[in-house]
């Protein structure tokens, strides 16, 4: 008898393949134009899902980053745990980069390829990243109204905003607890309607993959298979890399962490949102062993600081590109656009095809044309899937090995 948590992983799987087929038979059978017409329909329940899921992102964070700092009691607890939680994701922030320049120099996926971009298509994305620089992106950082950051689901305001609240709790001892006891209770009835949202899953899994198919046909694989076929034997180095690290601190009991993620790491390679599975992620930490006051706090960090597979994609992905179009990138120059890609990817967690806003900001500041974002538009869809899925995998491990440098890992 399957457990309720592995049925609806069963469910996702028989989603994807039912949305391969139903997409699949749709561009094979109907003109363009009713097909794009029936995969926009298909996408609304993509969209519901994700905007259930993004309604309890905000009080969710902001409930449990404030408890989990106010529970580490004293600054110094706090500070100790920020740093170990910095210094990991700092480290597999730069790896990631790092892997993607390697493999990018080393196979040389854009060298020679003859695509043609569709610049009208690429046009959104310049839009957003014109007088994208670094004053702006630390500008953005801190919140001028917690409101807004919570109405407009700014990960990265919020978590700014929670860490003083938070740290504000914390110093003030007794007083707060009334306020902390309250936002516990929230985060626990948010945790709660983490599970009636789950059961949207498989609808919204279902409609992402049947509309893009029923677009771009199994031929756009074929089409750029060289591309994401180098992209994705990059994500599997770097899955070997968490995965081994983590094993050198968590033991035998890495094969029981990757066994929980299943699930959540399932959603986020199908609905190409790391950020939809952090409810259900945090619950599985915490089945794991993992303290809810470390969770509460590393977590969400993680979303923010985190972002494993979406780093790794932005080095590759702007490179490719500068090999398309002959740009000349000495090992300095990449080195530079490298620590600018680390900067600028943060808070970027749940926003599908927010990886490419960064991107083209990006290539304008390095003379890269940025209507080279058309070239890989296409696909981006596909290569998001592993990325999302990529960076839950990275922080479920940051977390855990945050919590057992804590000696707060149960069993």
């Amino acid at each position: 008898m399957l457990s309720k948590s592995n049925r609806l992983t069963l469910w996702i799987l028989i989603a994807m393949v039912i949305g391969i087929a139903v997409g699949y038979t749709m561009h094979t059978s109907m003109e363009e134009g009713a097909r794009k017409d029936v995969a926009d329909n298909l996408k609304l329940l993509t969209d519901i899902f994700l905007r259930l899921v993004k309604m309890i992102i905000a009080p969710l964070v902001f409930s449990t980053l404030v408890v989990g700092i106010a529970k580490l009691g004293d600054m110094k607890t706090v500070g100790r745990v920020g740093g170990r939680a910095l210094l990991w994701f700092i480290s597999a922030s730069l790896v990631s980069l790092v892997l993607g320049m390697l493999l990018v120099n080393f196979l040389e996926p854009g060298v020679g390829l003859n695509l043609k971009a569709d610049v009208s298509a690429a046009a959104e994305f310049a839009g957003k990243a014109q007088g994208f620089t670094i004053k702006t992106f630390i500008e953005h950082l801190f919140p001028k109204s917690v409101v807004e950051a919570m109405a407009t689901n700014e990960v990265l305001q919020i978590v700014v905003f929670s860490i003083f609240f938070g740290v504000a709790c914390a110093s003030i001892g007794d007083y707060a607890m009334p306020v902390v006891r309250l936002l516990e209770s929230v985060s626990h009835v948010i945790l709660k309607m983490v599970g009636y949202v789950m059961n949207f899953a498989p609808l919204g899994v279902f409609g992402a993959i049947a509309a893009v198919i029923a677009i771009y046909g199994l031929d756009i694989l074929r089409t750029y298979a060289f591309y994401i076929g180098q992209f994705y034997i990059g994500l599997a180095i770097l899955w070997v890399i968490l995965i081994g690290v983590g094993f050198i601190f968590l033991g035998h009991r890495m094969k029981e962490l990757m066994r929980r993620i299943i699930q959540p790491v399932t959603i986020a390679f199908s609905t190409t949102s790391s950020e939809a599975v952090m409810p259900k992620l945090m619950e599985e930490l915490e089945r794991f062993g993992c303290k809810p006051k470390v969770v509460s706090f590393v977590l969400p960090l993680g979303y923010s600081f985190n972002l494993d597979g979406s780093m790794m994609y932005m080095t590759f992905a702007s490179l490719f590109i500068a090999q398309v179009y002959g740009v000349h990138m000495p090992i300095g120059a990449q080195l530079t656009m490298l620590l600018t890609l680390m900067l600028t990817s943060k808070g970027i967690a749940g926003v599908p095809r927010a990886s490419l806003v960064v991107v083209a900001a990006t290539l304008g500041m390095f003379g890269i044309p940025i209507e080279g974002i058309a070239l890989i538009l296409p696909i981006d869809h596909f290569c998001d899937m592993g990325r999302s899925a990529t960076n839950v995998v990275g922080n479920a491990i940051a977390t855990s090995v945050v919590s057992k440098w804590e000696g707060e890992l149960g069993h």
